[in-house]
């Protein structure tokens, strides 16, 4: 599972031109899921990202998570972050989890997610979707479990 972690100061994602998720101060995190991950590895993700510490605390270092800012979180499916990019010029997508089986973990995590922090939006799985942000910083992370 890999999940790119971006902080911003404000997220939004749009299907068909309606707003179907969208935060204030937080992360947008894409998430990628791959054939070999399980509940388990949810768990593990799950807790990195909503303890990762990413924001500044009162001296400018980023010593605060998103639990503890009480910011939003934006979880978005995204299937070609799972991709394989090692050789050609051309992505492979073996390497990500079959359509199914990754709409059924991603929606797992957004429901272990609300159980364990307040402020949770989703993209729509699937859905061609317009992602709009305003990175602070920029800080990005690609993390992987």
């Amino acid at each position: 599972m890999k999940a790119l972690l971006q902080r911003v100061s404000s997220a939004k994602v749009e299907v068909a031109g309606h707003v179907v998720g969208e935060i204030e101060q937080g992360l947008l995190v894409l998430v990628g899921i791959e054939p070999q991950d399980s509940t388990e590895q949810l768990q593990k993700m799950l807790n990195k990202l909503l303890n990762y510490r990413v924001f500044a605390d009162e001296q400018g270092r980023m010593n605060l998570s998103v639990k503890d800012i009480q910011g939003g979180v934006l979880l978005v499916s995204q299937f070609t972050l799972a991709a394989d990019t090692r050789s050609g010029l051309r992505p492979g997508f073996s390497t990500a989890a079959a359509p199914e089986q990754a709409e059924q973990l991603f929606n797992k995590l957004v429901t272990m997610a609300k159980a364990a922090h307040a402020h949770i939006e989703t993209g729509e799985f699937g859905a061609n979707m317009q992602v709009s942000l305003t990175n602070d910083g920029p800080v990005t992370f690609l993390l992987e479990v």
